[in-house]
């Protein structure tokens, strides 16, 4: 949860650089300052949705008698 935070941060960040700030740095421009971050910002938004999706399982247990079948459908424990 902590990379899609920081994604966004990173991306509004990045938005405020590039659209509302005049930097004057040497040899780089504000605007592309900007830029890199809100790449950099939607980079790491990604990869932690991506880190989220994965650790996602469910797990089926399926037992059969005859006559009756039960399925069981849980997801694990969240991780910390």
């Amino acid at each position: 949860m902590g990379a899609i935070v920081g994604g966004i941060i990173l991306f509004i960040l990045g938005a405020i650089v590039r659209f509302a700030l005049e930097i004057d740095l040497p040899g780089l421009e504000s605007g592309t300052l900007g830029t890199i971050l809100m790449v950099g910002g939607a980079i790491l938004f990604v990869v932690g949705l991506l880190l989220m999706l994965k650790s996602r399982k469910t797990v089926v247990n399926s037992q059969s008698a005859p006559g009756h079948t039960v399925s069981e459908r849980r997801d694990p424990p969240p991780t910390v």
